[in-house]
């Protein structure tokens, strides 16, 4: 293998595969990647029965006592597992939106996929009494839903961008409604459980969780990133990607459903965290400074935002623990501010 390395970039080739890099991208890569294996470690040794981070590595490699593997095999490490593989889905979900509807605010959480997921979680826990299983199941079915009833609300000659989001951005408002409505129809109980569901925790997730989401991330991540360089020419409009060879409606119809459907596993897992899948793409394109969608560093980044979230609604308010959904909504509110304003100065919205 002969390697070509440039300031900017490189090429690598070998056995007649060419694979373009670019160095920056690559060490933000592996940073994300450090900083969420750091932060895994870091919570799976936090709690009540507290560990060092190399007490945490031993036991992972089956060198720990009874306890520390029952503290960190059967409690800590499933819990751990849901967050990351859900703020990777998240993080990849989001980078997908938003190149397709070349906007920033392409966001699931702010067209209306995450409220569609919630409504579905509603309707079982209100109307149905359903058990957690079938409220995740009812969360998929409503992502879906709503999904397909944006795509069709939204195509005209094709989906354009911004036509997107602004058909997303009423769906998510009517939804909201039905979330209110739904709430004033169910018993104290039901609608006190359908509260916490929909403040997006990780506490109390295990393994059930934990292989669902595991078996469709293994497919769809895999399928949405091998589509990547499509996706990057569809960043440059239809036409443009239709004279590179791209099949634009049919790679735009898998690169959505894939998202959409790794959205809502991920809302069902852990309930609707909220900006997770608006902020990490964006934070992922500032810090590797590359074009396209960035697919790898948002998911990393997604993983990353979301433990070091977790960590900070478990720690940083003393003895009063706070759902990690209640800290990503702050953060990712201040984002969103911020987001505008750019925006608005920038003359895009």
């Amino acid at each position: 293998m002969t390697t070509k390395t440039l300031r900017t970039g490189g090429t690598a080739r070998g056995g007649g595969l060419s694979v373009r890099y670019e160095p920056r991208a690559l060490l933000g890569v592996l940073g994300l990647l450090v900083l969420s294996l750091g932060a895994a470690v870091v919570l799976i040794g936090s709690g009540d029965f507290p560990l060092a981070p190399s007490d945490v590595v031993s036991t992972l490699l089956g060198n720990g006592t009874p306890v520390q593997e029952f503290a960190v095999m059967d409690l800590r490490l499933p819990r751990v597992l849901v967050g990351v593989f859900v703020g990777a889905a998240l993080g990849i979900g989001g980078a997908v939106f938003q190149s397709i509807s070349r906007n920033p605010l392409g966001s699931p959480d702010v067209i209306g996929f995450g409220q569609g997921s919630t409504v579905g979680a509603l309707v079982v826990i209100i109307l149905f009494q359903g058990s957690a299983l079938a409220a995740a199941g009812g969360a998929i079915v409503g992502g879906l839903v709503t999904a397909v009833a944006i795509y069709l609300l939204a195509w005209k000659r094709g989906v354009h961008g911004y036509r997107l989001v602004l058909v997303g951005i009423g769906a998510a408002a009517m939804l909201t409604a039905v979330v209110h409505y739904l709430l004033t129809k169910g018993q104290l109980v039901d609608a006190t459980r359908a509260v916490v569901w929909m403040t997006g925790s990780l506490d109390g997730r295990d393994w059930d969780q934990f292989w669902p989401l595991f078996g469709v991330s293994c497919v769809l991540l895999p399928l949405i990133l091998g589509h990547g360089r499509a996706l990057r020419m569809l960043e440059m409009g239809d036409d443009a990607a239709y004279a590179l060879g791209v099949k634009v409606e049919r790679t735009r119809i898998v690169l959505m459903g894939a998202a959409v459907l790794l959205v809502a596993v991920a809302t069902a897992a852990a309930g609707p965290i909220v900006f997770v899948s608006l902020s990490a793409p964006q934070l992922a394109r500032r810090l590797t400074r590359s074009p396209g969608p960035n697919l790898a560093a948002s998911a990393l980044m997604g993983t990353a935002v979301l433990l070091v979230a977790d960590w900070v609604a478990t720690h940083a308010f003393g003895e009063r623990q706070l759902p990690v959904g209640v800290v990503t909504g702050v953060l990712g509110g201040c984002y969103l501010l911020w987001l505008l304003v750019s925006e608005r100065r920038a003359g895009r919205v």
